[in-house]
């Protein structure tokens, strides 16, 4: 099983030092890293505000591949986060009754499961993306989950102002926090506690640092999980940091957050 070091949680990937370090070890990883780069530059210049920025970034993404756009290389992996995803909520008391939000919903790595699990009208999906939640249209098609009838819905922020109060008991967010830039989290805390039904709860993934706060090319985002914390407990949440996640073989780390009853 996949372990974390402290090292590894120290490293700045942002630094000069770590990209020539890399590109000395993977040298076949630097034409690729450049063309991103470029990329990312020209979308920047584009789209200033960072949802628009990601929005693009996702078009160009989920275009070339749907599945490489939410982190899988390959099919096997894409059903294998997912799984790990679903499996750690139903180990945690999610039943078919409850209502659900997922927030970066992308094209139902993890949803598609959750919605086979719920009941009928449980489940609400979000994205920035328009050309994602199209992709999680046809994986909803794909596994004949029609009858569901899941909410599938194009945001553009993270206020929740469309959605009732104290209304779902699980809320996910699964590689969505690791691309965000600290506003947008802090968005999102500020209005979780709104939705959220009593005795709810919200996960959250995000790339942990036990170093210097940054974020590489404006797409990844590694921050300690104090400032996270405490960013939850500013809007009146509790929040934890999950130990028995990081059992599980996946680079990124895992906060629950309560709203009071």
């Amino acid at each position: 099983m996949a372990t974390r070091t402290p090292a590894s949680l120290r490293v700045n990937r942002a630094s000069w030092l770590h990209r020539i370090q890399q590109a000395a070890r993977h040298p076949e990883r630097v034409l690729p890293y450049v063309r991103r780069g470029a990329r990312d530059l020209r979308l920047r210049l584009l789209h200033r505000d960072h949802v628009a920025y990601y929005r693009a970034v996702m078009a160009a993404d989920t275009a070339r591949d749907p599945k490489a756009a939410v982190g899988s290389r390959n099919e096997e992996r894409w059903l294998a986060l997912g799984k790990m995803q679903f499996d750690y909520l139903v180990e945690h008391g999610l039943r078919p009754e409850h209502r659900f939000l997922e927030i970066g919903c992308g094209n139902l790595r993890a949803g598609w499961r959750v919605i086979s699990h719920l009941d009928p009208h449980r489940y609400y999906g979000i994205d920035i993306s328009p050309d994602i939640v199209i992709e999680a249209k046809k994986e909803l098609v794909a596994r004949g989950l029609q009858d569901k009838l899941p909410h599938l819905t194009v945001t553009g922020d993270l206020t929740f102002d469309f959605l009732p109060d104290h209304h779902f008991d699980v809320v996910h967010a699964h590689s969505v926090f690791s691309h965000s830039p600290i506003e947008v989290i802090d968005e999102c805390l500020a209005h979780v506690g709104r939705v959220l039904a009593p005795g709810g709860f919200f996960d959250f993934t995000f790339n942990r640092t036990q170093g210097t706060e940054h974020h590489v090319l404006r797409e990844d985002f590694y921050y300690r999980t104090s400032t996270l914390l405490s960013l939850a407990e500013r809007h009146g949440l509790t929040a934890r940091f999950m130990q028995d996640w990081e059992e599980r073989p996946h680079r990124q780390s895992k906060i629950r957050v309560t709203a009071p009853a």
